[in-house]
């Protein structure tokens, strides 16, 4: 059907900056809303940012001004810039994507999630 697969988390000081992509493949006729949402233990999770098909954002209050979500639509990818990264932005990053897929010989739309990168910001 439809895969997420997300690279680039990591550990890093605070200050720093990682790059997050996600690359989206299967039987994709197109990609629509594409986002970033984090789950921090013991907390649920939360929207990071979200980016349409036509490039229109969205970002939590608390990422603002720090993070750029951006896509490349003829690559099925989607990125997070995080700078200025706070210990409070530690969590595990989840892709999301609303996708109309052909699982066969129909039509379909559906939301899909990758497996999560593990983001770790701790001097």
């Amino acid at each position: 059907q439809v895969q997420l697969v997300e690279s680039g988390g990591g550990s890093v000081q605070p200050g720093g900056s990682l790059r997050l992509s996600c690359a989206a493949s299967g039987s994709i006729l197109s990609l629509n809303v594409m986002g970033w949402y984090r789950q921090a233990p013991g907390k649920e999770r939360e929207l990071v940012a979200t980016i349409t098909s036509g490039g229109i954002t969205n970002y939590a209050d608390s990422v603002k001004g720090r993070f750029t979500i951006s896509r490349e639509n003829a690559k099925k990818t989607v990125y997070l810039q995080m700078n200025s990264l706070k210990p409070e932005d530690t969590a595990v990053y989840y892709c999301n994507a609303d996708v109309l897929y052909s699982p066969g010989s129909f039509y379909r739309l559906g939301e899909f999630w990758g497996q999560g990168t593990q983001v770790t910001v701790s001097s």
